[in-house]
């Protein structure tokens, strides 16, 4: 039995749609594809990913469909739509057609006004994501957790998944207030979290044991049914490597059981986007 990579990218350069991440990040300012990352994912067992969009345009997701036609590594993509757009629900309805869609993302941490995702136009376009079989990938900061939980209130039949453990304050060395927020956001059931980008909020200095308080409370508040480790490949490149992040991620779920592990690298990302956990 193989793993599931719940959260990496691929990105072409000089596409017109993408214009991140530029020079000043130079380990990853090049093209990534499948080929790139198919020898990490069979080094570490793990047999089909989770490719999620890295630019705010309907082109970026169709790049990213056309890759996973294509691509047997790909089980599904998490896209991009203007959630404000009065079309929003067409265009939804047109990229359902291709079977690799499975869910949304709007960048929620480039937009100044922390609780955008709650405007009327944006629930109206959430609303319909359930009755679609689609996700909410819920790309935040700390300072959103709170809105967040109003929007599992508001929408409970919405599946979100927060990305990256809403990156926490690692490089500070500190748990609250995201530590208490997280731990109210877990009470609702519709919300999942991914053991992820952890690497990134600590920096270059980061170890196992400076990640450890805060992946141990991911999974302590949601319960490893609820948790799934994603690679956030290749933005980790900026602080590791592929192995060095995923040994990481599973020394930091060491102390759990068995089937904990079972759910947190495979059987949760499987349930939450419908895929196939083989």
């Amino acid at each position: 039995m193989s793993f599931i990579d719940a959260h990496q990218h691929y990105w072409t350069l000089g596409l017109g749609h993408n214009d991140w991440p530029g020079p000043d990040l130079e380990p990853i300012f090049r093209d990534f594809g499948p080929d790139d990352l198919k020898p990490h994912l069979s080094a570490a067992g793990i047999g089909s990913t989770i490719l999620v969009q890295a630019a705010p345009n309907v082109a970026e997701t169709e790049f990213l469909l056309d890759i996973a036609a294509r691509e047997e590594t790909v089980a599904a993509v998490v896209g991009w739509v203007d959630i404000l757009a009065a079309d929003a629900g067409a265009e939804l309805r047109r990229l359902k057609t291709h079977p690799e869609f499975k869910g949304i993302r709007p960048m929620l941490q480039s937009i100044d006004e922390t609780a955008w995702i709650l405007r009327p136009e944006a629930i109206a376009t959430l609303e319909m994501l359930p009755q679609m079989n689609l996700r909410f990938d819920a790309l935040v900061q700390p300072r959103h957790l709170p809105v967040i939980a109003v929007l599992a209130d508001r929408l409970p039949d919405l599946a979100i998944v927060v990305d990256h453990g809403a990156k926490p304050f690692i490089a500070e060395g500190r748990l609250e207030p995201w530590a208490t927020d997280m731990a109210a956001l877990a009470l609702r059931p519709n919300v999942h979290v991914k053991l992820s980008g952890l690497v990134a909020e600590a920096g270059g200095d980061w170890s196992v044991e400076r990640l450890r308080p805060y992946a141990a409370h991911l999974v302590d508040v949601f319960g490893a049914e609820r948790v799934m480790f994603g690679s956030d490949w290749p933005v980790v490149l900026l602080d590791a490597d592929y192995a060095e992040w995923f040994a990481a991620a599973r020394a930091l779920t060491a102390t759990c059981t068995e089937a904990e592990r079972q759910a947190i690298f495979l059987g949760t990302a499987a349930r939450f986007y419908g895929i196939s956990a083989v």
